[in-house]
């Protein structure tokens, strides 16, 4: 980043980090060529005696040395974001799409876009047409509250804020373009919106619908049926929902199916309509849009808890989302014409923020194919060539396993012996903060073509969340493929990522320092071990401060006030502050830890992320103790590929078929284990040994969603793990350790 002309910054005192342009002359595409991200984003200092008795000092960004709330003072909504981004970019690409046969079930092999201008009039006429439909709606009711306010919505907006707000759409998609056109038309009307997934199950649903009173539910063709179901089995819990809105063509099967449905819809006291329709609608009734202010709330985002309770909803605003974006683009790396794949589910924040910030900065959002899957991904990939891509862990330790397959696992010893020394190369140039690593000839001959193969020919850099990864996989993927790799911290509650590190970050294991929308401080667990006084950095429970923390959680203030600190929202994440850097590192969480049967106080998310991020042979990891018990043991997932080759060169073991029924037998067996477990063992540090895990179960994937052991956002619900796999603790504490030989 180069420095910026003295007169461009606002006063330290001013809530934006930008002078307006009407008063620099300098406009937002030269701030996003030239001046960001800022100077000094990577790197945080303590406030000078703001420490308190049990607290750490304040942590502020150096990058301006105060906290901000916008980029420019008019830039304070996302309405204001994305109309700045409409005029400055109009005539640009803004989504991106591979058109689907509702025949065949099959995506063409091509993407085709939108512009921002194509994209912002059909917001308008969605807008205009879903409040058309339910203002005019046979089934509006007076008596319930959200039917009160879908009618006076024009006459009230203005004065909704966190506390007061409008009635509430309902989004249940996958990700397309829709969503997105959906979410825009809501910011355009100041219509508040939620979201529904999968994974949440009925009752969860039912319990959102109700609990925020929703009239109308935008989906897609294949949930219809579900949601007409799930009024029938709750018609005075869902009294208000008046209204289902298909983005798929209501014939997209047949007339017969689209004509029963309707009929379904009515029986229920549902009107059914789709897209087309609805946008139609809004064409012949346009109306005015409403842009929201600054206190209004953009969307009520619900976590699924991680003991199995009622899932939370997290108020969030128009000034969090508006600092939520400003944070993204004052840190991360700015791309000319970017493209991203927008991959991870946008029912989560983590993706919504990702694509605010790339919509807002005038970039191209590309969705992956109808219907699409992890497994179909890579064809994605090729196909639209994406800038950067926000992804979680799992997938990026699955492409290094392909990587790694096609290059150094290969069974050619001169093919081998080439890709090892270019990655050794490589890594051994990624030699200090900034520095990419390329080699001239090396990325020509060789890594060029294992990009390709990816559809990473564009690839600029990309981003992991939600979940530990080790600093090997990041080092490994930023040599291999030639781009930067960086990760953050965030949550729901904070319109996802308030740190970021620098893609070309020498060490790969730090979240980045806090942004400009954001403080940091962390609180002393002494309990828990953690003190502030740490000779490896202020220890303690985190806690932040700034326009980027959510408003409340919805019709909860009991969790409300559970979560704050006087004005401090507390995390629950157990984090160390880097007292030089400011840069910060998650090692724990507050509320899981458990006594052993000798006294001895284990936390389980610190040793499963350090045997995460030691042994990349490992994907996943769950970790239990028993306080009748002694020591440790943990299900563990592993990487096949790698798995395959431990067993054949570390275990003997000769396997005629790689099939996964054959693989898992085949680590299960005592011996096996026991080498595995001493090999990660041997690769963990900082760990006593009372921590170090003694036993084992192995799966490829032991913690999936459908099983329902962990959360959307990859979370651990340790409670109901505990009891899924009961079974295989029990028969692990019946084995006893099988490294009890290691002396550990």
């Amino acid at each position: 980043s180069r420095t910026m002309p003295a007169s461009v910054f606002a006063s330290p005192n001013a809530d934006s980090v930008f002078l307006s342009p009407k008063e620099t002359g300098v406009s937002y595409e030269q701030v996003l060529s030239k001046y960001v991200p800022l100077k000094g984003f990577s790197n945080a200092s303590g406030v000078p005696g703001s420490a308190q008795n049990g607290y750490s000092p304040v942590f502020r960004s150096n990058a301006v040395g105060s906290v901000k709330k916008t980029l420019f003072p008019e830039l304070n909504t996302y309405f204001a974001l994305w109309e700045n981004a409409v005029a400055c970019f109009g005539d640009k690409p803004a989504l991106a799409s591979r058109p689907f046969n509702y025949n065949t079930k099959i995506s063409e092999s091509r993407y085709v876009t939108e512009t921002f201008a194509q994209v912002d009039e059909k917001k308008r006429s969605f807008g205009a047409g879903f409040l058309h439909l339910l203002q005019h709606s046979p089934y509006k009711k007076l008596s319930i509250e959200s039917h009160v306010k879908v009618d006076r919505h024009f006459e009230n907006c203005q004065s909704y804020n966190a506390e007061n707000l409008s009635f509430v759409l309902t989004i249940y998609l996958a990700n397309r373009a829709e969503w997105v056109i959906t979410d825009l038309a809501c910011v355009a009307y100041s219509v508040t919106n939620t979201v529904l997934y999968d994974t949440l199950g009925p009752n969860a649903s039912e319990y959102i619908l109700n609990l925020v009173e929703s009239p109308i539910v935008v989906t897609s063709f294949e949930h219809i049926e579900g949601i007409l179901d799930l009024k029938k089995s709750y018609p005075e819990e869902l009294e208000a929902l008046i209204c289902v809105i298909s983005m798929d063509p209501l014939n997209c099967h047949s007339d017969a199916e689209a004509h029963a449905l309707i009929r379904k819809a009515r029986d229920v006291q549902i009107e059914l309509y789709d897209f087309d329709q609805v946008c139609g609608i809004g064409k012949l009734f346009p109306r005015t849009e409403l842009p929201p202010k600054s206190e209004s709330v953009y969307t009520i985002s619900f976590t699924s808890g991680t003991t199995g309770s009622k899932p939370k909803g997290v108020v969030l605003t128009q000034e969090t989302t508006a600092a939520g974006i400003t944070f993204t683009i004052c840190n991360v790396p700015h791309i000319r014409d970017d493209v991203e794949i927008v991959f991870l589910p946008l029912a989560h924040i983590f993706e919504r923020q990702s694509l605010a910030h790339n919509l807002t900065t005038g970039g191209m959002c590309g969705f992956p194919q109808m219907n699409g899957s992890p497994q179909t991904l890579l064809e994605d990939l090729r196909i639209l060539k994406p800038k950067h891509m926000s992804n979680v862990p799992r997938v990026y330790t699955k492409l290094e396993a392909a990587i790694k397959n096609a290059t150094i696992y290969l069974d050619l010893a001169m093919k081998k012996a080439i890709f090892l020394h270019v990655v050794d190369t490589k890594l051994g140039r990624q030699s200090a903060d900034g520095v990419k690593g390329t080699h001239a000839i090396y990325d020509a001959l060789f890594i060029s073509k294992v990009r390709k193969l990816l559809g990473f020919e564009n690839m600029n850099h990309c981003i992991t969340g939600l979940a530990p990864i080790s600093p090997l996989t990041i080092k490994f993927m930023k040599a291999a493929l030639n781009i930067g790799f960086a990760q953050g911290y965030g949550l729901t509650e904070l319109f996802a990522g308030m740190s970021f590190g620098d893609p070309y970050e020498q060490a790969s294991d730090s979240c980045g320092a806090p942004g400009v929308t954001c403080e940091i401080r962390v609180r002393e667990l002494p309990s828990m071990g953690y003190f502030l006084n740490d000779p490896r950095g202020h220890m303690g429970e985190l806690q932040l401060r700034g326009p980027q923390i959510f408003s409340h959680y919805y019709k909860n203030e009991e969790e409300t006030e559970k979560s704050f600190d006087g004005e401090w929202f507390s995390t629950g994440d157990v984090a160390r502050i880097d007292r030089n850097t400011g840069r910060l590192y998650i090692v724990d969480r507050v509320k899981n830890f458990f006594k052993l049967s000798q006294g001895e106080y284990v936390t389980p998310e610190k040793i499963e992320n350090v045997y995460l991020s030691s042994n990349s042979v490992l994907t996943q990891c769950f970790a239990h103790g028993d306080s009748t018990q002694s020591f440790l043991v943990a299900v563990v997932g592993v990487d096949k590929e790698k798995i395959l080759s431990f067993l054949k060169k570390e275990c003997g073991a000769f396997l005629s078929a790689a099939l996964d029924d054959v693989v898992l037998t085949e680590i299960n067996k005592p011996e096996n284990r026991k080498l595995l477990l001493k090999r990660l063992n041997e690769n963990v540090s900082g760990l006593a040994g009372f921590e170090k895990l003694k036993n084992l179960y192995v799966e490829f994937e032991p913690l999936t969603l459908e099983r329902d052991v962990i959360t959307p956002t990859v979370k651990l619900k340790r409670p109901i793990a505990a009891k899924f796999f009961s079974a295989q603790i029990k028969e692990m504490y019946k084995e006893a350790s099988v490294v009890s030989e290691a002396k550990l």
